[in-house]
C-alpha cells in the first residue's frame, strides 16, 4: 500500500488520540515501536489522499503565510521604535545637515536638530528622561472566578510566546476556579513570572488573564506605541530580571517596572509613532483571527475527509471560499 506522507501526517493528527491511549509507562508515558508498527490506519487509494493532503495542506500554507507576515511586521515596527527612540537617527540625520531618510516632511520637522546632555548620556533637544510610569498605568481589574462568563477568552502564560508581541493562542475560561485580571483589546500582557522568558504582547480580544500577567495601558492614547515598544524591549526584560525577587519563580512588579527610566519624547513624536504602528498591530490582530478561523475549518474537515464523510469536491469548494 502507497502513502503519500502528507496525507500520513494528516492521519497522525486524526489517531492521535488513539495513540495516547496505547502509551505506557507511570511518570513519562511512551509508545513502543511495536504498538506503532501494529496500530492500524485506514488508506484510500493514493490519488484520493494526494488530493485530501493538498485540501488540508492549503489551510496550512495560509496559516504560516500569516505568521510570517506577522513576524515581518512586527519586525518593522521593532526597527521603527529602535530607531527613532533608542538611536536617535532622525536627529543625528538632521544635526548632520541631512534630511533623515525614509520620514515625510511633517514627520521629520517633528524632531530637533541637536542633542542635550543627560543622565542618560546625548538626548534629543527638548525630550526628557523619565520613567515609564510617567505613561503608562497597571490596572488591576480582578475578577473573581465565578464572575467569568462562560466563553470568556482566557490567557495564561502557556499561552504566551516568548519575544513576539503576537498572541494567537488562547483558550477560554471555562474550566477556571481562581481569580483572574480583565484585560481588554490592545492592551500590553507583560508577563511577570520568570521575566526572562521574554512574554509580552499585545491582547487581541478582550478576556481574563493569569494574575502572573500584568496588564498595562497608557496614560494617553498617543503613547500606546512608545509603550509597547519599550515594554516588549530587551533593557526592560533585563532590568525586571535583574529586578525580580524569589529563587525557583522569580517574579517582577509594576513598580519595578514603572521605575524604568527611559528618554520621553514630546508627545506629538509618540503620537506620530503611533499613527504608524496601529495600523501593522490591526493587520497582525486579522491576521490571527484568520488564522483561528482557518485552523478551525481545518480541524472539522480533517476526520471527515480521513474517515470518507466528506468528499474531495465538497471540500475543495468549502476551502476555496475560505483562503
Amino acid at each position: 500500500m502507497k502513502a503519500d506522507f502528507r496525507f500520513l501526517f494528516y492521519q497522525l493528527l486524526v489517531s492521535r488520540t488513539q495513540l495516547k491511549r496505547l502509551a505506557t509507562g507511570a511518570a513519562q508515558q511512551n509508545l513502543s515501536g511495536q504498538l506503532i508498527r501494529a496500530f492500524k490506519l485506514p488508506f484510500p487509494p493514493l490519488r484520493e489522499q494526494q488530493a485530501i493532503a493538498c485540501i488540508l495542506g492549503a489551510l496550512d500554507d495560509k496559516i504560516e503565510l500569516n505568521r510570517r507576515r506577522n513576524r515581518t511586521l512586527e519586525a518593522m515596527a521593532r526597527a521603527i521604535f529602535q530607531s527613532w527612540f533608542v538611536d536617535f537617527d532622525p536627529v543625528r540625520a538632521k544635526a548632520a545637515g541631512r534630511t533623515p531618510p525614509g520620514l515625510s516632511p511633517e514627520i521629520a520637522a517633528l524632531f530637533p536638530d541637536r542633542f542635550d546632555d543627560s543622565p542618560l548620556g546625548p538626548i534629543p533637544k527638548g525630550w526628557r528622561v523619565g520613567t515609564l510610569g510617567e505613561v503608562a498605568n497597571n490596572p488591576r481589574r480582578g475578577i473573581d472566578a465565578k464572575e467569568i462568563k462562560s466563553g470568556t477568552p482566557y490567557i495564561a502564560l502557556e499561552h504566551m510566546p516568548r519575544r513576539s508581541i503576537a498572541l494567537a493562542d488562547w483558550t477560554t475560561a471555562d474550566a477556571i476556579e481562581s481569580n483572574k485580571f480583565e484585560f481588554h483589546r490592545s492592551e500590553i500582557l507583560f508577563g511577570k513570572l520568570r521575566p526572562y522568558f521574554h512574554k509580552v504582547g499585545i491582547a487581541p480580544i478582550d478576556g481574563v488573564c493569569s494574575t502572573d500577567i500584568l496588564v498595562i495601558v497608557p496614560k494617553q492614547p498617543e503613547w500606546f506605541g512608545f509603550c509597547v515598544g519599550h515594554f516588549s524591549s530587551d533593557a526592560i526584560i533585563q532590568h525586571a530580571d535583574r529586578a525580580s525577587t524569589g529563587t525557583k519563580m522569580p517574579r517582577t512588579n509594576w513598580n519595578d517596572l514603572a521605575r524604568f527610566e527611559v528618554v520621553i519624547p514630546k508627545l506629538e513624536v509618540a503620537e506620530a509613532f503611533t499613527k504608524q504602528f496601529k495600523p501593522m498591530i490591526d493587520r497582525i490582530h486579522q491576521g490571527i483571527a484568520e488564522s483561528r478561523t482557518l485552523a478551525a475549518l481545518r480541524d472539522t474537515l480533517l476526520p471527515k475527509l480521513i474517515s470518507g464523510e466528506l468528499r474531495v469536491p465538497d471540500a475543495e469548494r468549502i476551502v476555496g471560499r475560505a483562503v
